[in-house]
């Protein structure tokens, strides 16, 4: 399939409808043209409420999400030249989760400290997987059992260390905290969106800046070289954006898996390849997919929520094992 304009058109399109069906969809049924008035400050004063301090941050919040984690997926699968690569299961994320576990468990509240934390913590997983890579060669950085091994040596190490860290902590945090570890954007407010925001814009716009580096990574390393391209300090600068991106969704939200590794196989497959309006198209596909996975957790099973990262693993695991039987 050739990439034609509509495709953006039709990304923005269901985007803003499931943006409006979310907001409409709860426990308290708001119809679409109140939904759209309540956006506006109108109608009735309990609506408004619902609509603009409740439902709308949560919204807000999985668009940023989704979007962190596409953008993410999209870097690093070019980089790597693997389609099965994205934050989770190469572990970036198990790293985040286990430096923002750290610091919840030191009773740490603000935003800020948590996201820089996870970042830590996305980083030295990083670190491990360029290790890892390094010892299997340089081909092993684009073999997917390489990576897939890494992933499953790094999440194995994350999660001794954060049951280390939750060992001796009060019964309450241990809960908070594993609730947090399987993912949800239920506790979003305005005042936690800022940061989460910056941090996402900060790292979508110096992943879209250096997209042609990328577009030269993912020919190869020698080509990459040959036209230029410091390959190893590039490689090691798309790493660390999307730790950044992955970082701060799980800061955010917790643990959600397979958005990065699913959004840009569904982005390519309208035909778009060259990497800067892969990973825009990457954010806003990543936005609809949570978007619509979070209705799908808060409507299953009324009153009660599903974890989100549960929603997105049912949809990502058949889709993992089809692409791992692909590249087979």
């Amino acid at each position: 399939m050739h990439h034609r304009a509509w495709h953006w058109i039709a990304m923005g399109a269901v985007l803003a409808a499931l943006a409006v069906i979310s907001l409409g969809t709860g426990v308290i049924h708001i119809p679409a043209g109140e939904v759209v008035s309540a956006l506006q400050g109108s109608g009735d004063a309990a609506t408004v409420s619902i609509i603009r301090n409740l439902r709308l941050p949560r919204i807000v919040l999985a668009a940023l999400v989704g979007a962190g984690l596409g953008m993410s997926g999209s870097a690093l699968q070019g980089t790597l030249r693997n389609g099965l690569a994205e934050p989770y299961l190469l572990g970036v994320s198990g790293g985040a989760a286990v430096g923002a576990v750290i610091a919840f468990a030191f009773n740490a509240t603000n935003d800020g400290i948590i996201a820089l934390a996870a970042f830590a913590g996305a980083g030295v997983a990083v670190l491990l997987a360029l290790l890892v890579a390094r010892a299997a060669g340089r081909a092993g950085r684009g073999d997917p059992r390489t990576l897939l091994m890494a992933g499953v040596v790094i999440g194995a190490f994350a999660n001794a260390v954060i049951m280390i860290a939750l060992a001796n902590a009060p019964p309450n945090t241990i809960r908070g905290a594993l609730w947090w570890m399987m993912g949800s954007v239920a506790d979003s407010s305005w005042a936690a969106l800022p940061w989460i925001a910056g941090f996402i814009a900060l790292g979508a716009g110096l992943l879209i800046y250096w997209a042609r580096e990328i577009d030269l990574l993912a020919l190869g390393d020698e080509p990459a070289a040959a036209l230029g391209v410091n390959v190893e300090s590039s490689a090691r600068r798309i790493y660390l954006l999307a730790a950044l991106l992955a970082a701060s969704t799980v800061a955010a939200a917790g643990l959600i898996g397979f958005v990065g590794l699913i959004v840009p196989h569904i982005v390519r497959a309208a035909g778009i390849r060259n990497h800067r309006p892969l990973i825009v198209g990457a954010g806003l596909v990543g936005a609809a997919l949570v978007i619509s996975a979070d209705l799908a957790a808060r409507t299953i099973r009324p009153p009660g929520e599903l974890p989100l990262g549960a929603v997105t693993a049912v949809l990502g695991v058949p889709f993992f094992l089809a692409q791992l039987r692909k590249s087979a």
